[in-house]
């Protein structure tokens, strides 16, 4: 028998008797924890998930239409009760009636969405295509691409790429674009796999569409080139990138630098690292710790204690093992008999 049960009192607008209704089954469920008066995202998924877990769904369809009015929208964990050993088809059948009853716009949209990402995260493609059809059947929320971002980051990582496509012409029958973000995602599969000429195939079509290079579109084409040992033309590209403004990614110039140490081009390497310092001291500590770190593992040990001495001159934070290597040999001639 349900608990969802009418509060006594008859003069409770029906925001209050929600509320009363998840204090009710906050109580029941985690007496140690009553809901508190200013709820969090992170209460809301406990709860959810002792919904979802004990399949009272009623109680979870509550649950979600309460949090966004709460503005504690639906996370990576708010589904987590969704596990590859409890997952049968049936289940998923019971949230998308579930949700198909939820109050209209962000609130249903964004909770079908939540499910499609739990369901990658399970690497469940067809269920998650399935929950995805449902909403563009009657679901009464539109589709973008960012709701396909989830399945087609899988299926691009796993280098699937026929079922990806096959992914972008539902998403055409549907009447749903790519977006920059999902261009991104082919062209960095295809630069990581080293096929340049696909990549380029994925840039003509951006162009085509009016898109232009943002900074994970440049990461991809440096990582690309960088792992086809075209380092040169991965550094015309760095430089394009600041010339037009285009912030970086981190990763974007790990792919430079580890490249470079791969070619035992170290002194390359450390002016690339200098050559953006100076601005932004988290990103100092990051380029100048990254690269002290990997030339220890060289053997260049010269070079490395002259980049952590370096760190030390502009007060930038070690890991607690370059520390101790720095420590260990600051002063000490020996790390001049290194390989270099």
């Amino acid at each position: 028998m349900s608990f969802l049960r009418k509060p006594p009192s008859k003069t409770l607008n029906s925001l209050s008797i929600l509320t009363f209704t998840l204090r009710r089954f906050a109580t029941q469920t985690a007496a140690s924890k009553p809901f508190p008066d200013v709820p969090t995202s992170a209460y809301y998924d406990e709860i959810a998930a002792d919904a979802g877990s004990s399949g009272n769904l009623d109680a979870l369809r509550d649950i979600l239409n309460k949090r966004i009015k709460d503005g504690c929208f639906n996370t990576k964990r708010t589904f987590s009760f969704i596990t590859n050993t409890n997952f049968s088809p049936s289940l998923v059948d019971d949230l998308i009636g579930t949700f198909s009853r939820l109050k209209q716009g962000f609130t249903r949209k964004n909770a079908f969405e939540s499910l499609v990402t739990r369901l990658c995260k399970l690497h469940r493609v067809d269920d998650a295509l399935r929950v995805v059809e449902s909403m563009a059947r009657g679901g009464g929320c539109e589709l973008t691409a960012s709701t396909f971002h989830p399945i087609l980051n899988l299926l691009t990582r796993e280098k699937s790429m026929d079922q990806a496509q096959r992914v972008v012409d539902l998403m055409a029958r549907l009447g749903v674009r790519l977006d920059l973000t999902a261009h991104n995602m082919f062209l960095m599969a295809h630069c990581f796999a080293g096929d340049l000429a696909a990549a380029a195939e994925v840039l003509r079509r951006m162009e085509e569409e009016g898109f232009e290079a943002d900074a994970r579109t440049f990461d991809a084409l440096v990582m690309g080139a960088c792992r086809t040992g075209k380092v040169e033309g991965a550094m015309v590209m760095v430089r394009r990138m600041v010339d037009d403004g285009v912030p970086m990614v981190y990763s974007t110039h790990m792919h430079v630098i580890v490249a470079l140490l791969k070619m035992k081009c170290y002194e390359q390497a450390v002016k690339y690292v200098r050559s953006f310092s100076g601005k932004d001291k988290a990103l100092d500590a990051e380029l100048f710790g990254c690269l002290g770190s990997k030339l220890v593992n060289l053997k260049s040990f010269e070079k490395a204690m002259l980049i952590l001495e370096e760190m030390n001159q502009r007060g930038l934070p070690m890991g607690y093992k370059l520390r101790e290597f720095y420590e260990m040999n600051v002063g000490n001639d020996k790390c001049k008999t290194s390989s270099d």
